[in-house]
């Protein structure tokens, strides 16, 4: 199955503006979604630029891979 990481950039914004030190890197699998400070992907990946079509959380910039990931 087909999974997207991207960074998102507001928890990065709300970790400086509160001193906090959520996970940025969203997972999502499906429905699933995941965060994350660190992902390795074990296998070919893709990075996806696409400011005219972002995804539905808004994301411009992503990859995708159907390879297994450890999330760290």
């Amino acid at each position: 199955m087909m999974k997207i990481i991207h960074v998102n950039i507001n928890v990065i914004r709300r970790n400086k503006k509160n001193g906090e030190n959520f996970p940025a890197v969203r997972i999502q699998e499906g429905t699933d979604i995941k965060y994350c400070r660190e992902v390795k992907i074990n296998g070919p990946s893709k990075m996806v630029y696409r400011p005219e079509k972002p995804l539905p959380c808004g994301a411009k910039v992503w990859i995708e891979t159907e390879a297994e990931l450890e999330i760290m």
